[in-house]
């Protein structure tokens, strides 16, 4: 599609768009291209400037390097247990019993929300992905009804306790103020849910792709062994070949040419990540890992301003997970037999993964 067709309409997707320079055009352009593509209010990835950059403003420092390191024990704690559980019995799918309890149980713990949590979340997740693929309207709404509920439960638990709750980074967002206004309730479950959704499946996802991939390639797999200051760059490699996130979505403002196709106001787009990542325009021998690649160009976590706020809390927690594999499990390969589930879309990786010692 990206030589054939590098802008393609659909009744699916609108229009879709496979080149590096065509996807980069979008994002650098909120004027012509908004986010607002959704009835539903979702804050901020859904606005454009300039309320979008108070909201931004707001949630930046959420994700400040300090910030984030504070939570590096956590993650590694919990990675550590799911790891130890692994290498005593590999049989596990990798994705249902490490890859989604590890993005519920860090999220829970990057949010101050409880234990209690993990199993509701972790069958949200199954339930979300069933909804999904169905296509089923009315049942996806009840979903994230049914997710709204969970966020709206723990403001409401910190609201009773007052100055007695813990200052965990949902009660900071109880007592946050934009353009001079405290946030209603509405607005942080909004903002939660973003941050959460976004969290369990892709985080998910690229612990599934990327033990694939590892497994696949005995000589990168012991390279990063030896050396695990090799690992952020490998990630975010291994995620600019098979990243966790096929596409987004934007919407035109005005009447716009887009490789030599003219879209109309009010037409739909699809940046498709999956395959800007891939453009041979961009990347030198674009379809292989090369492990000194230059990854300013990767668009594994976007550009322009709506640039993913928590790439540096996702790649910690990567890092972190990959390093606890490689210190407790030995070499590793696929298992024989099981052949990889891969998702399908708008999810990416694979639903079910299955290892065996090497």
């Amino acid at each position: 599609m990206r030589k054939e067709c590098p802008v393609a309409h659909s009744d699916y997707l609108g229009w879709s768009l496979f080149r590096h320079a065509d996807v980069l055009r979008v994002l650098g352009d909120h004027e012509t291209f908004s986010n607002q593509v959704s009835r539903h209010p979702s804050v901020p990835n859904g606005m454009d400037p300039p309320e979008h950059t108070l909201y931004r403003d707001m949630i930046e420092p959420y994700f400040a390097p300090e910030r984030i390191a504070a939570f590096e024990p956590v993650f590694r704690r919990i990675a550590r247990d799911l790891v130890a559980e692994l290498a005593r019995d590999l049989s596990r799918d990798i994705i249902r019993d490490v890859a989604e309890p590890y993005a519920v149980r860090i999220q829970c713990g990057f949010l101050g929300w409880p234990q209690g949590l993990h199993a509701p979340l972790l069958q949200w997740i199954y339930r979300n992905r069933a909804a999904t693929l169905a296509r089923d309207g009315e049942e996806m709404a009840s979903v994230a009804l049914e997710f709204d509920g969970h966020i709206r439960a723990q403001l409401e638990l910190r609201e009773r306790a007052g100055a007695a709750a813990g200052d965990d980074l949902t009660t900071c967002l109880l007592r946050q103020s934009v353009d001079g206004r405290r946030l209603d309730h509405s607005r942080i479950v909004s903002i939660l849910r973003n941050w959460t959704v976004g969290e369990l499946g892709t985080i998910a996802a690229c612990v599934g792709i990327i033990l694939h991939f590892l497994a696949g390639r005995p000589d990168i797999q012991d390279a990063l062994r030896r050396d695990r200051a090799l690992l952020p760059q490998a990630i975010d490699e291994i995620l600019r070949l098979h990243g966790p996130l096929i596409s987004n979505r934007r919407v035109a403002t005005r009447a716009v040419t887009l490789g030599g196709r003219t879209l109309q106001a009010g037409d739909r787009i699809t940046v498709m990540w999956a395959s800007a990542n891939r453009d041979g325009a961009v990347f030198d021998d674009a379809e292989q890992f090369q492990l000194e690649r230059d990854q300013a160009r990767n668009l594994l976590y976007g550009a322009g301003i709506h640039v993913c706020p928590g790439a540096g809390l996702a790649r910690m927690q990567l890092y972190v997970m990959l390093d606890e594999l490689l210190d407790g499990l030995a070499s590793f390969t696929l298992l024989s037999g099981a052949e990889p589930a891969r998702a399908i879309y708008p999810a990416s990786g694979f639903s079910s993964l299955f290892l065996a010692s090497a």
